[in-house]
């Protein structure tokens, strides 16, 4: 049997009993064994064509001072997301100052596209939006992708049978290859 809790907090698996969890590659602690399961991603600042008809884009991360910004509020301890910009050797960590706070991702999307603001999100929540016109990318050139979602557990775990095929049909494989018959 496979059981699966959606949950957003940070959540301590050995704690809580879980075989495993999933999050973003580089907040999986060194103890845990990471197996990647998706592709890497890419954060996108965006916004309205209605807001930058009236605002112009900007052009640095400092620029985005001069902005109404859309944020989410994080369901771990309650505070803002903080809009994490990096430039080649250049990493920016900006507080922006946020007029409309949500907790939920799908609400800013909505709140960007009616141009309310700028919003940063991943960029596959906005891709469609950003192919069809609804949305346009700034600042595109301080958003590179980094590591995606993996799996995780602790290295100390001995993984059943069937855990160990949960783990290689979620593996990721460049390309969409299938994983070799057994």
């Amino acid at each position: 049997m496979i059981a699966v809790r959606l949950d957003s907090g940070l959540t301590d698996i050995v704690t809580e009993r879980f075989d495993a969890g999933v999050k973003l590659g580089e907040s999986i602690a060194k103890d845990m064994v990471a197996v990647r399961v998706g592709a890497d991603l890419r954060m996108a600042v965006v916004g309205a064509p209605s807001y930058f008809a009236e605002h112009p884009k900007p052009g640095t991360p400092q620029d985005l001072a001069e902005h109404r910004c859309i944020n989410l509020r994080l369901p771990t301890a309650g505070g803002l997301y903080t809009w994490e910009l990096e430039k080649g050797s250049r990493d920016l960590s900006v507080r922006v100052d946020s007029q409309l706070i949500f907790n939920n991702t799908r609400m800013i999307v909505r709140a960007a596209l009616d141009g309310l603001g700028l919003a940063c999100l991943l960029g596959d929540l906005v891709a469609e939006h950003l192919a069809g016109g609804s949305l346009v990318r700034v600042l595109a050139d301080w958003c590179p992708p980094f590591a995606g979602y993996h799996l995780y557990y602790p290295s100390r775990r001995q993984p059943s049978a069937a855990f160990a095929l949960l783990v290689e049909a979620l593996r990721y494989r460049p390309g969409g290859a299938s994983p070799s018959p057994r």
